[in-house]
């Protein structure tokens, strides 16, 4: 099976009648799948999937590895100078809070009759907004590492991959020890495709998701997950040219026989116009560019998830505009045509 859904994050943050009305919309709009995150306040992360389960939407749940109840109190924080948040290093997660945290979430998911259809824990770790083991440097501007071995801290950049690999099997366990969950399918956390000009503009360390894919396999990722995650934004190119990009992208996605699959976790085509109503006709066209490349990898088995991000948060991805799906937002979240391999 293949599945093609909508992110929608950070549900915690809001009231319970706008997380109703959210989903809501969500379902009402066509779409099957949903990826929404499991972050702190966690008791409304839970209720959002409460909510979602009900209205029938089938759930991919980020687990935030950035919760501070995951670390000890004595882990500070890298800095991201103001520029972007502080955050923890992934090297400092303490595996005994982390899968004692995620047992009592996935219990009380468990008791409430969800079933998830696949988890996520992490996200973005080969990026410095998402993992503080790698760098956000004092002044953007300069040259960003190109490869592993050019970053500032490789050693605590491999030992968070060492921690995380832990994690994974950490998750795995406890997922598979639910009653309603147990087949869910686990996905590495989505990589980041910023490419290395974006991160020396940023001032942001940041590693290829290739690279970052082949440390994790060395470390004997493939016993643990069922699909790699990868996060795709290729921006404002012409539609002919967006099948070679998102081909590059995914060249190390295999069908299940030769490897493992991908799942694209969030993937967006940007339109900054906001008057009312849209003309979102660049867009669609983008969009229907880049379905079509799903498609081909999704009928070869290498592809077998992609969720659009996001629904109605970032003005310039967003696919609600001006009180409804936008035409685009309804070339996103179309159905597969044809059903291919399953994830596992």
């Amino acid at each position: 099976m293949v599945r093609v859904g909508v992110n929608r994050l950070n549900l915690a943050w809001l009231t319970r009648s706008e997380q109703e009305r959210i989903l809501e919309e969500i379902a009402a709009s066509g779409a099957t799948n949903v990826r929404l995150s499991l972050s702190r306040p966690v008791d409304k992360s839970i209720e959002a999937l409460a909510i979602a389960s009900r209205l029938g939407l089938k759930i991919l749940l980020e687990i935030q590895l950035s919760n501070k109840s995951f670390y000890p109190e004595s882990a500070c924080p890298r800095t991201g100078f103001g520029r972007i948040w502080d955050i923890h290093r992934l090297s400092d997660l303490d595996l005994d809070q982390y899968r004692k945290g995620l047992r009592a979430a996935l219990q009380r998911i468990d008791a409430l009759g969800i079933r998830l259809e696949a988890i996520e824990p992490g996200n973005e770790i080969n990026y410095a907004a998402y993992n503080g083991d790698l760098l956000v440097y004092p002044e953007p501007g300069g040259r960003t590492p190109r490869t592993v071995t050019d970053l500032k801290d490789r050693a605590a950049f491999e030992r968070g991959l060492d921690v995380y690999v832990q994690a994974l099997e950490i998750s795995r366990e406890e997922v598979r020890a639910t009653l309603h969950s147990r087949d869910a399918a686990v996905i590495s956390a989505g990589l980041s495709d910023m490419a290395a000009q974006e991160a020396d503009r940023r001032g942001m360390e940041r590693l290829d998701p290739r690279e970052v894919i082949a440390l994790l396999r060395d470390r004997d990722i493939d016993g643990l997950v069922d699909a790699y995650g990868i996060h795709i934004y290729p921006g404002r190119i012409a539609p002919a040219a967006l099948n070679a990009r998102v081909t590059s992208l995914l060249d190390f996605c295999l069908a299940s026989a030769l490897g493992k699959p991908c799942w694209v976790t969030e993937w967006g085509i940007a339109n900054k116009a906001r008057s009312c109503p849209i003309d979102d006709r660049r867009r669609e066209s983008a969009i229907g560019a880049v379905r079509a490349a799903f498609g081909e990898l999704m009928e070869a088995g290498r592809l077998t998830a992609a969720f659009y991000y996001d629904w109605d948060t970032e003005p310039s991805y967003r696919l609600w505009r001006c009180g409804k799906l936008s035409p685009a937002g309804a070339a996103a979240i179309r159905p597969a045509e044809r059903r291919g391999a399953s994830a596992r």
